[in-house]
């Protein structure tokens, strides 16, 4: 078992932040740990990774208990934190290097996470000149640089623009193919994205934890398309097994097809024969969405 975490529980003062957590997390699983803000999930990280202790109960990593082997966990775990604290004066090799010293690793491993992350083309820079998704790259990088078993990602995507949030995603996905991820984020998009399975936490509590196949709708399901600019509704039934249309922005549509094929390439063909552009284009998980918000929205 890579994680496992046994009535997990955090006070700050009087204020109950973490109350009762328990799940386990097998090697190899990609998990998403989804929730309003405030919910309490950069404070379940902050302990995983042991920033912080718990009030009480325990946490192991690789069957190592935090509280009796935190320095080798660590050698284990690579952490992205909400807010990326990286030396922005630095230039990337010189701050990856940085943090090879720290991690005794080889220079051989900074040129195979640079070109892991797919930093070459700016590898000359200062970290103060790359975008926001360049930044985060560079502490994927860095987080990557041991070569560790399990990645720690606490919003990874938070104020990313659309192009950078697909890049980050398929880094993430990539990288995921070798490591156990425990990914925190309150964009449902981002666990229908990446994730196998998905943690619902709420005012500190495990409201929710299902396999991301357990959630499917069997019956239907929904695709959001941006195009550039409308269609009228008449013309979008012509894609075929339309059940329902909801125009959400002003050329946004979310589309109920009553079948469970992939009707994604349907709408790619449809817009391309009508000279429409496709902006965005994802399925939506129904049934992920409705139990976020049973589970989380205010009483």
């Amino acid at each position: 078992m890579s994680i496992e975490v046994n009535s997990v529980s955090k006070l700050y003062q009087q204020q109950q932040v973490l109350q009762d957590i328990n799940f386990k997390i097998a090697k190899g699983e990609v998990v998403g740990l989804l929730g309003p803000n405030g919910a309490g999930k950069s404070t379940l990280m902050k302990i995983l990774t042991g920033f912080i202790s718990p009030s009480s109960g325990e946490a192991s990593i690789n069957n190592l208990n935090l509280n009796q082997a935190k320095t080798d966990i660590q050698k284990q775990i690579g952490y992205l934190p909400e807010h990326n604290p990286i030396y922005l004066e630095m230039y990337i090799r010189e701050y990856l290097d940085f943090h090879a010293k720290i991690f005794k690793v080889s220079k051989d491993r900074i040129e195979k996470v640079i070109k892991q992350t797919k930093l070459e083309n700016e590898i000359g820079k200062r970290i103060y000149q790359l975008s926001k998704g360049y930044r985060q790259r560079v502490g994927l990088a860095a987080a990557l640089l041991h070569d560790p078993d399990i990645l720690i990602l606490d919003e990874p995507t938070t104020g990313l623009d659309p192009n950078q949030l697909i890049e980050i995603r398929e880094l993430i996905k990539t990288i995921s193919q070798h490591k156990t991820i425990l990914l925190s984020t309150h964009i449902m998009q981002e666990v229908e994205a990446i994730c196998d399975r998905v943690i619902i936490i709420n005012k500190g509590k495990i409201v929710s934890d299902k396999n991301m196949e357990d959630l499917s709708d069997d019956s239907q399901q929904v695709i959001e398309v941006e195009f550039n600019y409308r269609i009228e509704e008449v013309a979008l039934k012509e894609i075929g097994k339309v059940a329902t249309i909801k125009n959400t922005t002003r050329f946004k549509y979310e589309i109920t097809f009553d079948t469970t094929v992939d009707k994604r390439a349907d709408v790619f063909d449809f817009a391309h024969d009508k000279g429409l552009k496709i902006i965005e284009l994802h399925k939506k998980n129904k049934n992920l969405e409705s139990l976020f918000i049973d589970l989380t929205k205010e009483a």
